[in-house]
């Protein structure tokens, strides 16, 4: 059963982690479904300490999610998604998680940053080497982070590490 518990929860992960890459856009119905998977675990658990500090550790988690979207910092859907993956994990590796989302975000927004500064010129470059690079009157849209992707990727880390 807990093989089948963790091979669905990094289906979900690597689903969500998939779509945000490619949408920037998190599903509320994969986030319920990780929250729903939490809940689970934490019923087959049947600790009720776990659960107690479990659910407090993921409103708190949910309440900094929910004033950093406010700000325009996360999306919507990482501000669900954390939340809903804090109730995954667990109180006891919470940090651990953070930690893990934090390096797998930086390494995120570097490839993004690396793209939008090497990707004109790379492409100018493979497409009209001869031709000179011409200025663009438009300005540049904001880049964004797939955190999503992130948080899936410390979620699914946290998991595997948990079962070795």
């Amino acid at each position: 059963m807990q093989t089948a518990f963790l091979a669905l929860a990094i289906t979900i992960l690597a689903i969500i982690a998939y779509g945000d890459v490619r949408t920037r856009r998190i599903p509320n119905a994969l986030a319920v479904a990780i929250a729903m998977l939490g809940m689970v675990r934490m019923i087959l658990g049947n600790d009720l300490a776990e659960v107690g500090c479990t659910l407090a550790a993921a409103a708190a988690v949910l309440a900094g999610a929910i004033l950093l979207f406010s700000r325009d910092i996360v999306g919507g859907g990482d501000a669900k998604l954390v939340a809903a993956t804090a109730l995954l994990i667990g109180y006891h590796d919470l940090f651990g998680f953070f930690f893990l989302m934090s390096l797998c975000g930086a390494a995120l927004a570097l490839a993004i940053l690396a793209r939008d500064m090497l990707g004109p010129w790379l492409w100018r470059l493979s497409h009209h080497p001869a031709m000179p690079p011409v200025a663009t009157a438009a300005a540049p849209m904001r880049s964004t982070v797939p955190y999503g992707a992130a948080i899936a990727a410390a979620g699914v880390i946290v998991l595997i590490l948990r079962t070795s």
